[in-house]
Parts: structure tokens; C-alpha cells; sequence
């Protein structure tokens, strides 16, 4: 308990701490008709948006404000042509001059919400657009991100810890504190997944926490792939749970304690009657004599008898021994396989580039961190607790359940690196974008915990082969290094803690990949047209800085400079905004004097991402203008 309750605060301070905003881009809008801030001359008879990848909505994800902000009706949001990544609605015909919003709010493919909203004009545009929220309630993104939070350590838990107790500790089974630590595990976990389940729907339309009783809003989160991959992770949890369940039961109670237990009676019996033995006798063999013809007849069958019996009962205990041994195990392992993958089937790991690779790296990933990250912390509250704190007729041993955990750490801790560094170059892409981005700043900050529980984990491997090596084993090391060993392992499960927290708030972030847009920086020269007509501007250029280059509002930063660096004033500047694509409309750039030579668009607004060219026109006399064209790439 005192481990969730760590593990829950800890998600909620990073996740109020993180200034990741899942409401950012995990999908973008790459093209919409009408365009972002286009006039029309007539009402639109649609709206259709198109995504770089696949995306779900429900009847509130796209809504149409006028220029007071009023809502008004429009038809039914629809993929166009059956194409998973699109959204279109249909529009009212009556629609006035004026200025249009359209706020949209869909769930991407991998499973996080993403918003937007455009605007268009009728006629002519208005004096004013009406504002749009679109961030999710911060009530709602914290819920969300403790219950996604709960469910890694809950998996942690069950799946490392059941290892634990089932396999690496020989007294596992019997111990109870071992089968609470992992039955809690499972509570966690389900607890956790219906936590997200429930959340989903308000978060997905934007409505605060008093949405998780609409049942509405839960239909249309059941309906989508998350919603899928929550109700089988529930379903696994269940079979899991009974597995487990069934090899403790086996497990506390072998075969040689109701031996023993038998014999110990019947030995105090027969010495209790030891005295009326030969009165016994002595009318037995009375009996014995006028029976002895019968046993005689009835001998042959009764060892026929016994000798079936007993090959019957020798197979059944195989069968339900190999059972045992080799079923359950196998079951086990497909389910804690299989756990993952409710994971990386509906996040980041299921987007994007090499998902062939992507999604069974990240369920290692895991996988690993699963196991021993519980089976760590079983191992801490069952074996390296203080003697004197469990029951004193039993005996606690280090050996062999430290040794074998070390062993498998060990492996989890290769596992995870390898998946780390090829998970983290697939999700930043350039070293720039990890000090650029909060996708970036996080997963350096996770870096920095996880290298600090290496060096612990260190320090614990050395104990263990250390005093291995010795003639008595681990169990006759000093208490004082016992005592150390035990504050090394404390401080890896919080740090392991603090891993989870910032892991639950990295699958709700944006991938740097997608998220970081470089600044456009270049510098073009002054056409010679203009050159001619300004003697200023002769072996003159023009530096065009853009920021931050992708969709949505950006600021582009415009120098005429001469060839001894100075800048160069010219009456005015004006833009554009174009497109290759001919079906959308060159978007006008509104663009003021900062200074003499320095002229500023802060209001530059990009539909989309991709390919755009600013169109420069450069006005050098009242007669002569020349246009320039500088093209960049939005992100």
C-alpha cells in the first residue's frame, strides 16, 4: 500500500509539474477544406479534415461556433470515402457573412486526444473570431495520468512479484505476505485499467471529471481500439489471477505435510494400545482359523484389485503433476506476454516508423521493467525486511532467492537498454529535439533516474557474488553490510517508482518526432531586378526566420541586410502564404516595420504541415516592386 500510495503521488506532482499537454499533437492535421482563415464567397456545403494517421471521434468532436461564440447545428462527423484518417461533417446552407470557427477534437491512433480549431470567412472576414478552449479539464488529464500510472505498478506487482513468489523463492508459495504483495498487484492493475477506461470518455470529449457517469460518453470509449485492448487487459488480469491462485494453493500444501500429519496419529494410537495387544491377538487367530479358506479364495482378486488401484491413482497424480509442471507455466507466460501488448498495440509504439519492431521492442520494454521492478519489491518486504519484524518461528535466508533474483535483474536491465536506446531514437529522431521538447526533457529526466538505479543495482550485484564466494554463504554476512544492502534495495524501488510516474506521463506526451519543429533559418539574395531599382540593395540578401515552423500560429522574422552586414530600410514589405498544392488558396501575411530593414509577420498563421512557400513583395519605389520567394518546411 505505501508503494502505491508513492507511486500515486509521484504521477500526480510529475504530471502537474510536466508542462505536456496531451490535448498537443500525437496525430496532425496534414490538409483541410476549406483552408485555415480562407474567404469564401459561399457557405461551404462541408468541412473535411485529413490526418497523418487514423483517427475515431464521437457526435461532440467537431463543432461550429459563430461569431458570438453560439454553437450551431451541423450534421453527422463521418470518415470521407471510408478513409480511416479523415473527418467531415456536413454544414447549414443559411450560414451568414461573417467569420466561422470549427473546433475539432479527435482520438488518434494511438489512443491520446488531439484538438484543433480553423477558421473561415463568408463573405468577408469579421471584426472578430470567437475564442475556443481546447484543453482537456487538468482534473481530468491528472486522473488519467495517475490511473495509467497504477496499472504499470499493479503489472509490476502481479507479473514480478508472482514470478517471485512462484519460481525464485522456494518458500514463496507458503509465505503470506508474498501472496498479498501479489494479490494486490492484480487489485492495483485492474483498478488502474478501469480508472482509464472511465476516464477515457470525458477526456476524449473535453467535459470534466462528471463525465465518467455518462454513459454515453463510456459507450464511445468502448467503441474504440483502447477501449478493446482495456476490456482484454481486464479479461487477462482475471486469468492470471487464477492461475496464480491455483499454484499458490498447490504450493502451501505439498504432499509431505499430510504424510507426516497421517503418520504422527496413528503412531500415538498404536503406542496407546500397545497394552491390549495380546488379548487381541489371541481372539484373531480364533477368527483367523475359521476364515482362512475365504481369504484364501479371495486373495487373487483383492491383489488384483489393489494393483489397478493403485496404477490408476500413480497416473492421475502424473497427470495432475505434469499439469502442474508444464501447463500452468506455459499459460502463465502467454498471459504475461500477451499483458504488454494492451500497452503497445494502443500507443506510441503502434504509430509512426518500424511499428513491425517498435511494438515488440516497447513490450519487452515492459516486460522487463515489470519483472523486476515487483519482484524487487517482494524481495525487499519478504526477505530483506529485519528478522525481528516477522514471526520468530521462522528463519529468514537470503540464499538462493537473492542470487537468483540478481540473475534476473540482471537480464532485465540489458533488456531494457537495448529497447531503451532504439525506443528513444524512434520517438525523439534528432538530439535537438530532447532538450527542445517535453517529450525530450522527460525521457532525459527518466534517463537520469534509471543510470542512478543501475548504480545501486551495482552495488547489490557485487554483494551477492561477493559474499557468495564465501564457505557459509550470504546468510553470514555481517549484519552492518545486510543493513546497507537493504537501504540500497529501499532506494531503487522509489527510484523505480519515480520511473513508472514519469513513464505514465511520457505515454500521454507527444513524441519529439512528431512534436519538434527546427526554426527555419535561411537567407536568400535580392533579386537583380531590385537591385537595379535600390542602389541599397546591390549584393544585398534577405535573412527569414521562422518560428516555431509548424502548424498554427508562427512568427517570422524578416532582414534586409547589405553586403557589409548593415540593414537595408526599404518603403515596405508585404506577404504571402502559398501552397504547391493549387486547390489551396495563397493565404495573406500581414507584416509591420519592427525597424529600418527589419519587418515582422507575428501573426503568421500555417494551416498545416508540410511544404509552404512565404511570398516576399518587396516595394523599393513607388513604382517598382519585387517579389521573393523563400520556401521551408513546416513540421
Amino acid at each position: 500500500m505505501t508503494v502505491v500510495l508513492l507511486l500515486a503521488t509521484g504521477g500526480l506532482v510529475t504530471n502537474l509539474a510536466s508542462t505536456a499537454q496531451p490535448a498537443y499533437a500525437h496525430a496532425y492535421l496534414v490538409e483541410t477544406s476549406p483552408v485555415d482563415g480562407e474567404v469564401l464567397a459561399s457557405p461551404p456545403a462541408e468541412v473535411q479534415l485529413r490526418f497523418n494517421e487514423a483517427v475515431s471521434f464521437n457526435e461532440r468532436s467537431i463543432q461550429l461556433l459563430d461569431t458570438n461564440a453560439e454553437k450551431l447545428t451541423i450534421g453527422t462527423v463521418g470518415h470521407v470515402d471510408g478513409k480511416a484518417n479523415t473527418a467531415q461533417v456536413g454544414l447549414p446552407a443559411d450560414l451568414a457573412e461573417g467569420t466561422y470557427v470549427l473546433a475539432w477534437r479527435v482520438t488518434s491512433a494511438d489512443s491520446h486526444v488531439v484538438s484543433g480549431a480553423l477558421t473561415f470567412s463568408i463573405g468577408h472576414p469579421s471584426a472578430t473570431a470567437a475564442p475556443v478552449e481546447q484543453d482537456a479539464h487538468r482534473a481530468v488529464v491528472v486522473v488519467d495520468a495517475v490511473g495509467r500510472a497504477l496499472a504499470f505498478l499493479g503489472m509490476a506487482l502481479a507479473l514480478g512479484g508472482g514470478l517471485f513468489v512462484a519460481v525464485l523463492w522456494p518458500t514463496g508459495r507458503t509465505d503470506r505476505r508474498g501472496r498479498r504483495i501479489v494479490w494486490s498487484g492484480f487489485a492495483v492493475l485492474a483498478a488502474g485499467t478501469v480508472v482509464v477506461l472511465l476516464v477515457q470518455g470525458p477526456y476524449a470529449a473535453g467535459t470534466s471529471l462528471a463525465g465518467v457517469f455518462d454513459p454515453d460518453l463510456l459507450g464511445a470509449a468502448l467503441s474504440i481500439r483502447l477501449g478493446h485492448a482495456l476490456l482484454a487487459r481486464l479479461v487477462i488480469v482475471l486469468a492470471l489471477g487464477v492461475l496464480f491462485g491455483l499454484a499458490v494453493r498447490h504450493g502451501s500444501h505439498p504432499a509431505t505435510t499430510a504424510t507426516a500429519t497421517t503418520t504422527a496419529p496413528a503412531t500415538a494410537a498404536g503406542t496407546a494400545t500397545a497394552g491390549t495387544a495380546t488379548t487381541a491377538t489371541a481372539i484373531a487367530e480364533k477368527a483367523a482359523t475359521r476364515t482362512a479358506i475365504a481369504e484364501e479364495a479371495t486373495a487373487g482378486t483383492a491383489s488384483t484389485a489393489t494393483a489397478i488401484a493403485e496404477e490408476a491413482a500413480t497416473g492421475t497424480a502424473g497427470a495432475a503433476d505434469a499439469t502442474r509442471r508444464i501447463v500452468l507455466p506455459a499459460v502463465a507466460a502467454v498471459g504475461a506476454v500477451a499483458l504488454p501488448l494492451t500497452w503497445t498495440l494502443t500507443d506510441h509504439a503502434q504509430t509512426g516508423v518500424q511499428t513491425w519492431l517498435a511494438v515488440p521492442a516497447t513490450s519487452l520494454h515492459l516486460l522487463a521493467m515489470a519483472l523486476w521492478l515487483g519482484g524487487l519489491i517482494t524481495l525487499a518486504a519478504c526477505v530483506l525486511i529485519p528478522a525481528g519484524r516477522r514471526e520468530s518461528s521462522r528463519a529468514v535466508t537470503l540464499a538462493p532467492a537473492l542470487p537468483r533474483f540478481s540473475g534476473l535483474a540482471q537480464v532485465c536491465f540489458a533488456v531494457i537498454a537495448a529497447t531503451g536506446v532504439y525506443l528513444a531514437w524512434r520517438q525523439v529522431g534528432t538530439w535537438a529535439a530532447l532538450g527542445a521538447t517535453d517529450f525530450g526533457r522527460l525521457l532525459l529526466g527518466k534517463l537520469a533516474v534509471v543510470l542512478a538505479v543501475v548504480g545501486l543495482a551495482a552495488g547489490a550485484r557485487r554483494f551477492v557474488r561477493r559474499r557468495g564466494r564465501e564457505p557459509l554463504g550470504l546468510d553470514a554476512a555481517p549484519a552492518a553490510a545486510v543493513r546497507r544492502l537493504r537501504r540500497s534495495v529501499v532506494g531503487e524501488i522509489l527510484l523505480g517508482v519515480a520511473v513508472v510516474s514519469i513513464t505514465a506521463v511520457l505515454v500521454n506526451t507527444a513524441p519529439a518526432r512528431t512534436s519538434y519543429a527546427p526554426p527555419v533559418h535561411t537567407t536568400v539574395p535580392v533579386p537583380a531586378a531590385a537591385a537595379e531599382s535600390a542602389a541599397g540593395l546591390r549584393d544585398a540578401s534577405i535573412e527569414v526566420n521562422i518560428e516555431p515552423a509548424r502548424s498554427g500560429d508562427n512568427v517570422a522574422d524578416i532582414y534586409l541586410t547589405g553586403p557589409d552586414g548593415s540593414l537595408v530600410a526599404v518603403p515596405e514589405v508585404s506577404g504571402q502564404l502559398e501552397s504547391p498544392d493549387r486547390d489551396v488558396p495563397a493565404l495573406p501575411v500581414t507584416v509591420t516595420a519592427a525597424e529600418p530593414g527589419h519587418y515582422v509577420a507575428n501573426s503568421m498563421s500555417i494551416p498545416f504541415p508540410g511544404e509552404w512557400v512565404l511570398r516576399l513583395d518587396i516595394r523599393v519605389s513607388d513604382f517598382d516592386e519585387t517579389p521573393v520567394r523563400v520556401p521551408f518546411t513546416a513540421r
